[in-house]
């Protein structure tokens, strides 16, 4: 089963990143928020990727292009411009990038995705947000619904501390809770082919129209992680993703 990534966004919160490239490419622990990503649901065995590109799509395309190349050991013969890869263990990927336009929305490159894999359940997911999501069990759930389109729902972490109070001593202090208020949509979905009828054109927002139009329907479902989930929407989410990287708490590592 193949892996649709979206990651032609602008990334304008995180524009002090952005300007230089496309927020995918934005690393944490030396890498880019993608193969984070990727290397979530490799673990689980999916290893064929769709990755919608657009603002910057050349950063992603060249990357990956030389990828074998920035992971090995080599000699390189600069007169003749032979270059010897000394094999090493690396990620074995299939990748297929699509260029879906630069301003195109979320909806419509869905839809090219889908275009693209045929007649295929398919899983999709964002280019900026990583989760300790069990892949597996996600698809299972999916399939046991029998709906056209599953999200996996989260609940956001809160953005500042909490303090409780009890009179004027602090109670209880909590530096990073998560939030209770609801879920969202945290990504990680799985979607039938027939989801593309939904979307009207390029610039369909999927996370309007079409997620409304099938919750209406009743072919939306959700499927409840309360487990760990960061997006990196900010420049403080980014540095956030650093910290846990190089403490050893990058709980989406499940690799």
């Amino acid at each position: 089963m193949k892996v649709g990534i979206l990651a032609g966004g602008l990334g304008s919160r995180l524009q002090e990143e952005t300007v230089i490239r496309p927020k995918p490419m934005v690393e944490i622990g030396g890498y880019p928020i993608l193969w984070h990503i990727m290397k979530i649901y490799a673990a689980y065995g999916f290893r064929e990727f769709v990755i919608a590109l657009g603002y910057k799509g050349e950063v992603i395309k060249d990357y990956f292009l030389n990828y074998r190349y920035r992971v090995s050991n080599l000699t390189i013969e600069t007169g003749t411009g032979h270059i010897k890869v000394h094999e090493q263990q690396h990620e074995d990927w299939i990748i297929h990038l699509l260029n879906t336009g630069g301003k195109t929305e979320t909806g419509g490159r869905i839809k090219q995705i889908a275009q693209f894999i045929g007649n295929e359940t398919f899983m999709l997911t964002y280019g900026d947000g990583v989760a300790n999501v069990n892949i597996r069990e996600l698809l299972n759930f999916h399939l046991e619904q029998k709906k056209l389109a599953t999200i996996t729902a989260v609940r956001p972490p809160a953005r500042f501390g909490n303090i409780v109070l009890v009179q004027n001593s602090v109670k209880c202090f909590e530096e990073k809770p998560q939030s209770g208020d609801g879920w969202i949509n945290g990504g990680f979905l799985v979607l039938e082919p027939q989801v593309a009828a939904y979307i009207s054109g390029e610039q369909t927002i999927f996370e309007r129209d079409p997620l409304e139009q099938l919750a209406r329907d009743g072919q939306l479902a959700a499927y409840l992680h309360d487990g760990f989930w960061q997006c990196m929407d900010t420049l403080r989410d980014m540095r956030l993703l650093e910290s846990l990287w190089q403490e050893g708490q990058a709980l989406w590592k499940v690799w």
